[in-house]
């Protein structure tokens, strides 16, 4: 690899959902200590938000690459003109963070184009002159690891580390006295605990059934002196409040209520989430907060980092199944197995064991698969 000790203003492109760029955090943070550099960070406008109240990040450039799933879609013309931006920035080096079942090709000619000197990048095929620090892809035919170690061994190759492997989010205290109006406005007594239930979901192939959330709630409610706060997005608001109607004695809804710098210090401040493997879940690992996951068999490496957890699998249904050819032999080998949909009672019996847990030192994640009964295993 070529010597990066020089770079001193480089760009990290994470143009993905917002966990995945919280996922990057340790990564990126590596890059800034070893080489005192200067970090930004192109990200979609679905990560944006989240990258404002990440400590390693100086500055963004928010940009929905037309390869990768976002919501919003740009001209063609606007390629030109983030490349003549990336220009005008004068970047020493480019780092692109990727899911295994990612090419980075694309983003590479991105970042090619824009004249960056120095292009750093996992990549299946031989990129010739894009990459010019090319580290062969060798998940997940291979090994399988946790995202967040995938991305610091990426850049362990240039000889950048850090000692801090955590997930890191700030958190603005001051909001606190504005969510402590906005819960004891839907009806929540702040002096009692709660637990967060997260059913919200960008993609139907992971949503957890809604009887079974109702279930769940109320067996919770049952067990436990815990209030139950269901969040989500204001256009996940008529969930939220379906949820709530279906236990009506203390549970509340909060779709819509929070900003995402509030819904981050809500989380810090509860005993437990409990979601389905999306954003939330990272925001969890990075605050703290002990977490359950009702996790769709989709990318196996994302799940919660270095926080206490309980992941609950279930799998995808085959008409909903990814056409991504790398994601396909990870369902025909891993995950090919029959599995049960997580109960009710299987959410109460995590609850138990993650709410008596007081919370260990952190531990780095690695990933161990049980393919004969389909577990996902953190060692």
């Amino acid at each position: 690899m070529n010597d990066w000790s020089a770079c001193k203003n480089i760009l990290c492109i994470r143009p993905d959902n917002m966990g995945d760029l919280i996922m990057s955090g340790p990564a990126i943070r590596a890059l800034k200590e070893t080489f005192g550099a200067r970090i930004t960070v192109l990200t979609s406008s679905m990560a944006a938000g989240i990258a404002k109240s990440m400590p390693e990040i100086d500055d963004i450039i928010v940009f929905d690459l037309p390869w990768v799933k976002t919501q919003e879609i740009e001209d063609t013309s606007a390629i030109n003109q983030i490349v003549e931006e990336l220009k005008l920035r004068k970047f020493d080096a480019a780092v692109i963070f990727t899911v295994y079942s990612q090419n980075p090709l694309p983003t590479a000619m991105l970042a090619y184009l824009a004249g960056i000197p120095k292009r750093l990048a996992y990549c299946r095929e031989n990129p010739y002159q894009l990459l010019t620090d090319w580290v062969p892809d060798k998940e997940p035919y291979s090994f399988i690891r946790h995202q967040v170690k995938r991305d610091l061994d990426l850049i362990a190759t240039i000889n950048a580390t850090t000692y801090n492997k955590h997930l890191l989010l700030n958190k603005n205290e001051n909001l606190w006295p504005s969510i402590e109006e906005k819960l004891a406005g839907i009806g929540v007594d702040t002096s009692k605990q709660w637990i967060i239930l997260h059913a919200g979901v960008s993609e139907t192939k992971r949503e957890y059934p809604i009887n079974k959330w109702i279930e769940a709630g109320k067996k919770l409610i049952e067990e436990f002196d815990y209030q139950l706060i269901f969040t989500g997005s204001a256009k996940e608001k008529p969930l939220t409040d379906h949820l709530q109607s279906s236990i009506p004695f203390g549970s509340f809804s909060a779709g819509g209520l929070f900003s995402l710098d509030e819904l981050i210090l809500l989380i810090s401040k509860s005993p437990l989430i409990i979601s389905v493997n999306t954003g939330t879940i990272h925001i969890a690992a990075a605050v703290g907060t002990p977490v359950i996951v009702l996790y769709a068999l989709t990318n196996p490496q994302h799940t919660p980092w270095g926080v206490p957890c309980k992941v609950l699998p279930f799998k995808v249904q085959d008409i909903l199944q990814s056409k991504n050819e790398v994601i396909r032999f990870i369902n025909n080998s891993l995950f090919n197995k029959p599995v049960e949909m997580p109960s009710a009672t299987d959410i109460l019996e995590a609850s138990r064991e993650l709410l008596k847990q007081a919370s260990p030192e952190f531990k780095e994640v690695n990933l161990e698969f049980d393919v004969e009964n389909l577990k996902i295993n953190q060692l």
